[in-house]
């Protein structure tokens, strides 16, 4: 009998735990993340020495964002 109890107790925790008690969950997301050219330009030399673009999309790549910056 007294297992039972220590079944239920664990499994009614677990729900707690779980958020099955219904109820609104609103996440609020503040603040703003604000990446320079510089930044970008300089993620993009990563990738194409990583091997992730090739030297073609690289220049594109650049050169839209040099025109962005303007």
């Amino acid at each position: 009998m007294q297992k039972s109890y220590v079944i239920l107790a664990a499994l009614i925790g677990f729900a707690s735990l779980a958020g099955c008690g219904g109820g609104d969950a609103n996440v609020k997301v503040q603040g703003t993340t604000t990446i320079t050219t510089g930044q970008e330009l300089q993620d993009l030399q990563r990738a194409l020495a990583e091997g992730a673009i090739t030297q073609n999309e690289f220049d594109t790549l650049k050169e839209a964002l040099m025109r962005r910056s303007k």
